[in-house]
């Protein structure tokens, strides 16, 4: 056997086992919560805290795992691939190990960050990013948007469109679409199957963004994972979670499907975990979201995405929820930066699986030894290079403009004429 087949053995190896290690933890199914905590919690007229039990994780057995392939790494880049995704799944399994206790927080910190880490550019921080997005918002709720009519597409009529959206794009690989009673979110998508919560009520802007967000990006780049010949690609571990939100939420964007309630509700759990993580209790997030929502169901779906797994009096929630925006930015500064330095070859390896873009190197190494396929699906403005990068490089060129002295100019050219009030023709 020559070094180089040692070698690609070797990769092998720790990714099958890898794969078999973090196969059994599943962070959203272990701290979801029962039908009856919501129906407890408003039998007591949203007045008493709900009571959660978690079931216990031993997470021992994992970490003794993950230790002994660490010990085999090398400073190879692949191996600091392997390294990055070993660290992930030990410090999932010490996170459901805590469910319910306030070293829940510690563990998810460390796994998704809070809302005051600073980001890629070193000065701001998610929680900037959110109240700039909420500051920047709220003046437009005034502005005739040419909005359809209120509409609720309920659950199951969803279902049929994202039924046709996923057969039309992965034929024969398709997953099932399926209605549920119990889900913290509206939607959560996996390889075989996308869920949709009964009780969720969707707009028309909600179909297509779940469509583009849930069936394009988390279940292709699952898909694509899943074809690769290493297992590793197919893992859904959270250490590539503020990458794979980040991309799902661009495709929202370059797709044209993204509105501004849309970032409003993403700012605001931004803003809601950090209300927790400063001492809010369930009931005080619940009621800061039934004001932003008017829904007492949608609160209290909301105050729960923040709460499960940590301690519903304050100090200790999940973080999660601060992904969402931090990964726009960051996989949106990723395109950006890899036009301006002529290295496009590198944006559809972040489409072969579940991957963090700190993971790029080494996919790129692992393509030229014949261990990544290209990806078999992508939405269609990856495919349409054209545009992208068109795109790309002008919002890059953007960015050094010095807005400031922009605003100043058009400032004085309107702050003396009147408003006007110009309603959209439909």
């Amino acid at each position: 056997m020559t070094d180089n087949s040692r070698y690609i053995a070797q990769i092998q190896k720790h990714s099958t086992t890898l794969y078999e290690i973090a196969r059994p933890i599943n962070i959203l199914n272990h701290i979801g919560w029962e039908p009856s905590v919501k129906a407890e919690f408003f039998r007591h007229k949203a007045q008493k805290l709900p009571r959660v039990d978690y079931p216990s994780f031993d997470a021992k057995p994992v970490v003794k795992q993950i230790r002994s392939i660490q010990q085999q790494l090398s400073d190879s880049v692949i191996d600091g691939w392997f390294y990055r995704v070993s660290s992930a799944i030990e410090n999932a399994a010490l996170m459901l190990s805590h469910s319910g206790r306030r070293d829940f927080y510690h563990y998810s910190s460390e796994l998704y960050g809070v809302p005051t880490s600073v980001l890629k550019d070193e000065s701001t921080t998610s929680l900037d990013l959110a109240n700039q997005f909420i500051e920047l918002i709220g003046p437009m709720s005034s502005i005739d948007l040419g909005e359809p009519p209120a509409a609720c597409h309920l659950a199951t009529s969803v279902a049929d469109m994202m039924t046709n959206a996923v057969n039309e794009k992965f034929g024969e690989h398709a997953p099932e679409v399926q209605v549920v009673d119990n889900l913290s979110a509206n939607a959560l998508a996996g390889v075989s199957r996308i869920r949709l919560r009964r009780t969720a009520c969707f707009t028309d802007k909600d179909v297509e963004q779940l469509i583009q967000h849930e069936a394009y990006i988390h279940v292709g780049t699952l898909l694509n994972g899943s074809l690769q010949p290493l297992k590793v690609f197919s893992l859904a571990h959270p250490g590539a979670t503020k990458t794979q939100e980040g991309l799902a939420v661009f495709a929202e964007l370059i797709s044209g499907v993204m509105e501004l309630d849309r970032f409003r509700r993403l700012a605001d759990r931004v803003i809601a975990v950090q209300m927790a993580i400063d001492g809010a209790d369930f009931i005080e997030v619940y009621r800061h979201f039934l004001v932003q929502t008017g829904s007492q169901d949608q609160a209290f779906e909301n105050a729960r995405r923040v709460f499960r797994g940590g301690t519903l009096t304050g100090g200790a929630p999940f973080t999660k929820d601060i992904v969402y925006l931090d990964g726009l930015l960051r996989v949106h500064n990723f395109f950006r930066a890899i036009v301006r330095i002529k290295r496009t070859d590198c944006l559809r390896l972040l489409f072969t699986g579940r991957l963090s873009i700190e993971d790029i190197p080494a996919v790129a190494e692992l393509s030229h030894l014949g261990l990544c396929k290209p990806p078999n699906f992508l939405p269609d403005w990856a495919k349409d290079l054209r545009f992208l990068l068109s795109y790309l490089a002008f919002t890059s060129f953007l960015n050094q403009i010095d807005m400031s002295k922009v605003e100043q100019h058009y400032e004085g050219i309107l702050k003396d004429i009147p408003m006007v009030d110009m309603p959209v023709s439909r």
